[in-house]
């Protein structure tokens, strides 16, 4: 069944998903991407102290926990690939779907697309940038799906909003 047919919704991440989200990182299909699982964890124990800039939230569909993803203001990351795009008004997004079987029913496109609306909601928000690994294609047609283009002369994804 493809997400399209599924509400999708976002549920603010809690320390009863922490265990979840690090089973998630220890998976085979999660592992080439997010290669410092500690310091994700670290980060969603620290939402709410030094990473209170970040918006946590695991994907819930119909039938429990599907993913993890995060939005944040990419000027406060100190992440310096966003080419000549401004800074001010830009966001980026993270996403990961966490069980092999939920893998390519359209839930990473839903879901991407739920952190936009996320995002829309910001009152500085602009636009959102994403740079995934090259060779990372699933997440690169995840991001077109959800309506974003590449930005071939910054090497980026690119949701205006």
């Amino acid at each position: 069944m493809k997400a399209k047919e599924t509400p999708l919704r976002l549920k603010k991440f809690t320390d009863q998903d922490i265990p979840l989200l690090t089973e998630w990182l220890g998976a085979e299909h999660i592992k080439p991407w997010f290669t410092d699982p500690q310091a994700w964890l670290d980060e969603v124990r620290e939402r709410e102290g030094e990473y209170s800039w970040i918006h946590h939230y695991i994907i819930c569909g119909d039938r429990g926990s599907i993913g993890f993803c995060q939005y944040y203001p990419y000027w406060k990351s100190g992440e310096d690939w966003h080419g000549n795009i401004p800074v001010e008004g830009t966001y980026s997004i993270d996403y990961l779907i966490g069980e092999v079987e939920n893998l390519k029913k359209g839930y990473a496109s839903a879901a991407v697309r739920l952190l936009g609306e996320r995002i829309a909601e910001e009152k500085d928000a602009k636009r959102i940038i994403v740079q995934p690994e090259t060779d990372n294609h699933a997440s690169r047609n995840t991001l077109l799906s959800a309506g974003y283009s590449y930005d071939t002369a910054n090497g980026l994804f690119l949701l205006e909003i």
